[in-house]
């Protein structure tokens, strides 16, 4: 069913009514967490007390319908003099979009300047966290603050291999967490989200960090980076379970392409975005990866896509994914920078063509972002983590060097 608002009439009279006002929001999305979200509450109330006691503040969990006692949690919560709380369940298409759609209606309703998201699964935040990223925006100064922090070499593949290096390429801003889940936004901003007809399709779900960095980027807000240290928290190993996260993610970003091409057309390169504050890091806990199922995941699927592959792709391309499928033996699989680069535009395209059904098209791109997964674990398999970076960056590099060769694709359609 399609609903005007995520919140239900319930929940906005308990706003009304009990909190009134707000400040400062702190949101927490969770579905099944009742052995972390205890422990997020703590360390944000903390923060919220001994940085701004000042300000009216509230802690809100919105809850995707969890069977276990993570409400109760919230609930039984200990919270300094000052800060609030209140969990609800949100109504609509089950997700963390949804989840962010009924904080962002709450934080209206209260009037909130500053609106804070956390992951509900975070056990490396502090106090000094809630500092951190609420003052840009209480300043004044932004409207958009994205965490900037060192996570594990296998958490975030998504974001290391496709979401990071093609925002960048695309808009010009160098913003390294565009879907960290840890953000701190105006209430300008989140009313602008609320307006935007979206709430009914991937951006509900695992699509929203990246369309709300998006959407940032292009409609001009002030945007920048603070260093919050090492992000440990339960990372989703990046194996087949990855599947539909990847296509909501994708698709998001392949849909905006089509939004703002007049704005990707005109960048060229890329600047980098501002970074708040120094945190030192630590090498976040080690994340085990099957690289060998992965890089099987091209093999096992080439025999099914190659024909379509063959027509989504230009014949080189096509022809350095077969020479990958026939491969024998992990240590001599490797996907090149230039070329992983060059077939996510050949998807873009193919998505811009509409030739074929939008999920056809994420699923036969599926078993390649595996594939250029498993390489990356390879590659960096005797790095740290923070030598990794320098495999990512020279991915993102690679992503505009490639850039003109999408354009002339693109034009062609």
């Amino acid at each position: 069913m399609r609903y005007k608002v995520a919140l239900r009439n319930e929940t906005r009279h308990r706003l009304r009514t009990k909190i009134k006002k707000a400040d400062i929001v702190v949101g927490i999305p969770c579905f099944y967490d009742e052995d972390t979200i205890g422990y997020v509450i703590q360390q944000a109330a903390e923060g919220l007390a001994k940085h701004f006691p000042k300000y009216k503040k509230v802690i809100l969990v919105s809850d995707g319908g969890s069977l276990d006692d993570t409400r109760e949690i919230v609930i039984a919560a200990p919270v300094p003099k000052g800060v609030e709380k209140m969990a609800f369940i949100y109504r609509g298409l089950p997700g963390k979009g949804t989840a962010f759609r009924s904080i962002f209606e709450a934080s209206k309703i209260l009037g909130a300047k500053a609106i804070l998201t956390l992951d509900s699964d975070l056990r490396s935040i502090t106090p000094l966290w809630i500092k951190l990223m609420a003052q840009p925006v209480l300043s004044g100064k932004y409207d958009y603050v994205t965490p900037y922090y060192l996570r594990h070499k296998y958490d975030g593949t998504i974001s290391n291999n496709i979401t990071y290096p093609l925002i960048r390429a695309l808009y010009g801003l160098r913003i390294r967490q565009p879907m960290g889940g840890d953000f701190a936004l105006s209430g300008d901003l989140t009313k602008a989200y609320l307006i935007e007809d979206v709430w009914m399709g991937d951006v509900a779900r695992f699509g929203i960090d990246s369309w709300m960095t998006t959407e940032a980027i292009n409609k001009g807000y002030r945007i920048c980076q603070v260093a919050l240290g090492t992000k440990i928290h339960n990372p989703k190993e990046p194996s087949l379970k990855l599947g539909p996260m990847f296509r909501e993610v994708v698709g998001t970003l392949f849909s905006l392409m089509e939004k703002y091409e007049y704005n990707w057309m005109q960048v060229k390169g890329s600047k980098p975005t501002k970074i708040y504050d120094h945190y030192k890091t630590t090498e976040p806990e080690a994340l085990l990866v099957d690289v060998e199922g992965m890089i099987g995941q091209l093999q096992h699927h080439y025999s099914d896509c190659h024909d379509i592959w063959r027509e989504i792709m230009p014949e080189d391309n096509f022809r350095a994914v077969r020479e990958l499928a026939h491969t024998k033996g992990i240590k001599n699989f490797k996907f090149s920078l230039d070329l992983w680069a060059r077939i996510v535009y050949d998807f873009a395209i193919a998505y811009h063509e509409k030739e074929l059904p939008e999920k056809e098209i994420l699923d036969l791109f599926t078993p390649l972002y595996f594939a250029k997964t498993g390489s990356f674990a390879q590659e960096t398999l005797k790095m740290s983590s923070k030598e990794a970076e320098r495999v990512v960056e020279a991915q993102a590099k690679a992503f505009e060097k490639e850039k003109p060769y999408l354009i002339e694709r693109w034009e062609e359609v």
